[in-house]
């Protein structure tokens, strides 16, 4: 058993890649600002999490230590990002519908989103080599 192969490190894994895959994804929609007839793009991740949290089944799950144990409570899915485009509205005369500044404030949020996971990663990276280490 692989001491990183536990739900919470996939669940930071895949909100890292979600957070590198929004990066992409609104740094394209900057590039595209003056596109005419560009449609704007969004990363789905949290909500799509929230969903697969809130289904109605048990919350509580058994952790096993060999992989041939039967399963207790909910196994976890995690969903992948979706990349959604926004084909409905249109903010300029070109019928591009890229909004520079809110753009601009999903990037920063995206920033600190990605740097808080980071920290996270960090400490129980360190909390490991302590256990493993002794120091």
């Amino acid at each position: 058993m692989s001491l990183l192969d536990k739900p919470s490190w996939n669940m930071m894994e895949r909100s890292l890649d979600a957070s590198t895959l929004r990066q992409k994804v609104v740094a394209n929609n900057v590039a595209n600002v003056d596109t005419p007839y560009f449609k704007r793009s969004d990363v789905l991740f949290e909500e799509l999490l929230q969903g697969e949290m809130n289904s109605s089944t048990p919350s509580i799950e058994g952790y096993r230590t060999n992989p041939k144990h039967f399963f207790i409570g909910k196994s976890t899915n995690l969903p992948n990002s979706e990349i959604k485009t926004d084909e409905s509205t249109a903010i300029n005369n070109n019928l591009n519908n890229v909004d520079m500044d809110y753009e601009m404030s999903l990037m920063a949020k995206n920033q600190l989103k990605y740097n808080t996971m980071i920290q996270q990663m960090n400490s129980e990276f360190k909390k490991m080599r302590t256990v493993i280490g002794g120091k």
